[in-house]
């Protein structure tokens, strides 16, 4: 009876997934909750070992069988692992095969073998089920998550870092906030075929319930939305891999290689379902080829959906038409005329990336981006943006992995979580309207140090923007400005956001068959500093004068991980 359940729930979450497929939802934008995407996602692409195993993905031809060196399991983010199922001449705790022909569909036509016998079904773990060739592994978890901030901030389990209040502004800045949610739950499936020789073929899809929130989502049924967070396609053939769909943007640093599996990426091991200020990291539809000339060396070439965005913080000169610009919904989504697609490359070493030593993983990469506006009448003008990251991730003794992650850039304010605004706009000699690629520099350095069933880890993460604005004298001795970070602006134009973490993660009991239960917790110091005095803000005032906001915020979350 508890195989044909399994069974069951397994053919459920394979039609879950099937109906994503035309699922015309759109990705929240990297932040949800108010906030963004959460917490991380089923781990990596290899056979589950000890807790601080993690594997990485199709990528290196040997990669997909051979755990990687002990790289710390991205708990918070990952499931615990996604195993391989056993080859297709072993024996299979269940195997789905469904028959029809071109000219009728049978309904409900699935059948499940049973022959295990019990010293069998006790060795094979997670659950799969078997259409034709292609193995399906369901894979999720169940989260219920708390959160206590020291201010109101607003925005749901994940932190907007960059609107944190400050104490004397508002009610906000001298209240508390607590919440309790099931949103970071996580539902998903992964498909892999091997049609045969070289090729192989993986599909990745991976769900949460942070999507677009009704208005009265906390007052009484807790209505959480399904939203799609990835949904990929990955195919390897000998050195050369092709990927195509919604998946981490290239530029998220990795742990290994440039897999696209989440457990194979770093974006920490944070609660905070925005992760960890610094972070360099969108969710996006994209297209990539990376070549594996060897198994230590990637390099990869993405072209990844573009969007110019200022989040409402920018003025603007008299004439200019902001639908040109996301301001966070503002002539957002399919109305942005993107010049188009933002460009990036990579470059990563792994010295054990399949295992056999502590493993030390270093990576460059770089981002070109374009902005165009239109003047009417004048036509259009166009100015080139980008960035590049330097990102290592070594293992310097057994289980202890020091972090250092960086990106600088002119015009790069959407890779740090839209802390800040791509670009000012200036006006020229002619008349134009012309984009002025914004200065954004981010950070994190850190370390996770494993010990038995427990995952400590602590980072520093910082965010820079600089300032760009043009001041015109007018009558009577006034001074006007426009672009980001003049004397007088809003308090929501940031110059730094910092946040120290700290916190652990607890592993109470782990089953291959069943699955794990563990208790993660995070303790953050938020604080930002806007480019204008407060105390004589333009829009609003701050009794006291304080130069900062501050936060303190603790998260505490208890998770079943299935098998």
């Amino acid at each position: 009876m508890k195989r044909i359940l399994l069974s069951s729930l397994a053919v459920i979450l394979f039609a879950a997934s099937a109906f994503a497929r035309t699922d015309g939802d759109q990705a929240a934008k990297p932040s949800d909750s108010g906030s963004s995407t959460t917490a991380a996602a089923p781990a990596s692409s290899t056979a589950k070992k000890a807790p601080v195993a993690e594997s990485s993905s199709v990528t290196p031809a040997t990669a997909a069988t051979t755990p990687a060196a002990s790289a710390p399991v991205q708990q918070q983010k990952s499931e615990s692992s996604s195993t391989n199922p056993p080859a297709a001449s072993q024996t299979q705790t269940a195997v789905a095969t469904v028959s029809s022909d071109s000219t009728e569909e049978s309904a409900g036509a699935a059948t499940f073998s049973h022959s295990d016998t019990q010293s069998d079904q006790d060795d094979q773990s997670p659950l799969y089920f078997r259409i034709g060739g292609a193995e399906f592994s369901p894979l999720g978890f169940l989260d219920a998550t708390s959160v206590f901030r020291s201010t109101d901030v607003g925005s749901g389990i994940g932190t907007s870092f960059g609107s944190i209040p400050f104490n004397g502004a508002s009610p906000a800045g001298q209240l508390t906030e607590l919440r309790f949610s099931a949103q970071n739950s996580r539902l998903g499936m992964k498909i892999d075929a091997d049609p045969g020789g070289d090729l192989k073929v993986r599909g990745y899809v991976e769900t949460d319930f942070l999507g677009n929130a009704a208005t009265n989502l906390q007052i009484g049924s807790h209505p959480d939305t399904l939203r799609m967070r990835l949904y990929w396609v990955d195919v390897h053939k000998g050195k050369v891999e092709v990927l195509a769909g919604q998946s981490w943007s290239m530029m998220t640093p990795n742990r290994i290689g440039i897999s696209p599996m989440p457990g194979d990426l770093f974006y920490t091991q944070d609660m905070d379902t925005n992760y960890q200020v610094g972070l360099v990291w969108l969710r996006t539809p994209g297209f990539r080829l990376v070549l594996h000339p060897n198994d230590n060396i990637a390099w990869g070439f993405a072209l990844e959906d573009p969007e110019q965005q200022n989040g409402g913080v920018v003025t603007y000169p008299t004439g200019f038409n902001d639908n040109q610009v996301d301001e966070n919904g503002n002539g957002g989504g399919s109305k942005t005329p993107n010049k188009g697609p933002d460009i990036i490359s990579k470059l990563a070493f792994d010295t054990h990336p399949n295992g056999g030593g502590r493993n030390f993983h270093i990576e460059v990469a770089g981002v070109y981006r374009a902005f165009r506006l239109n003047t009417v009448g004048l036509g259009n003008v166009t100015t080139s943006a980008g960035g590049g990251s330097l990102n290592m991730n070594l293992e310097l003794v057994k289980n202890f992995h020091l972090i250092f992650d960086s990106f600088w850039s002119d015009g790069g304010g959407r890779y740090i979580f839209q802390l800040g605004p791509d670009f000012a706009v200036n006006v020229n000699s002619a008349g134009n309207f012309v984009p002025s690629p914004i200065h954004a520099d981010s950070g994190i350095g850190g370390f996770e140090y494993t010990m038995n069933k427990s995952l400590l880890y602590a980072y520093y993460g910082g965010a820079y923007f600089g300032r760009d604005f043009i001041a015109t004298a007018g009558t009577g001795g006034t001074t006007t400005y426009t672009g980001y970070g003049y004397p007088g602006s809003a308090n929501s134009n940031n110059r730094t956001i910092q946040e120290p973490t700290i916190g652990l993660v607890q592993t109470f009991w782990k089953n291959p068959k069943y699955g794990d239960i563990k208790l993660i917790t995070q303790i953050s110091y938020l604080s930002r500093n806007p480019w204008a005095d407060t105390a004589t803000s333009a829009t609003g005032s701050n009794p006291g004068g304080a130069p900062s906001a501050h936060l303190g915020m603790a998260f505490a979350d208890l998770r079943f991980d299935l098998p």
